[in-house]
């Protein structure tokens, strides 16, 4: 089992990444979207840096994260290495942020992690 107390942002915002498309995927799919063109589309507007800011702006309204998992945010935010031609720095940080959250819970406390999804979604 990987601590990721240990785990720099890069590497908690790599993980984060598969976690979030995965349960963004499974849920998508639980809502009845079969069609690949569909899936593809709707995954996008959920996984691309504005759709994950928008998700990051809900745990924020809600007030949602510990201080704890600020932390991680900061830590995923600043440790992005390069930004997409047709992204924008700060959504890209805050993505690489809410990804680096993602990747904590997953490693640490999946039922804290269920709990973020229920929130974004």
């Amino acid at each position: 089992m990987i601590d990721p107390t240990l785990l720099n942002g890069t590497s908690l915002s790599f993980i984060g990444d598969a976690v979030y498309s995965l349960y963004i995927r499974e849920y998508l799919v639980s809502k009845g979207i079969h069609r690949a063109n569909e899936l593809q589309k709707a995954t996008v507007s959920y996984v691309s840096a504005k759709g994950q800011k928008r998700a990051y702006d809900k745990l924020i309204e809600a007030d949602y994260l510990t201080d704890e998992e600020k932390e991680v945010f900061k830590r995923g935010r600043n440790a992005i290495g390069h930004i997409p031609k047709n992204g924008n720095l700060k959504d890209y940080s805050i993505a690489s942020g809410l990804e680096a959250i993602c990747g904590y819970l997953y490693l640490k406390d999946q039922e804290r992690l269920k709990g973020l999804f229920e929130v974004i979604l």
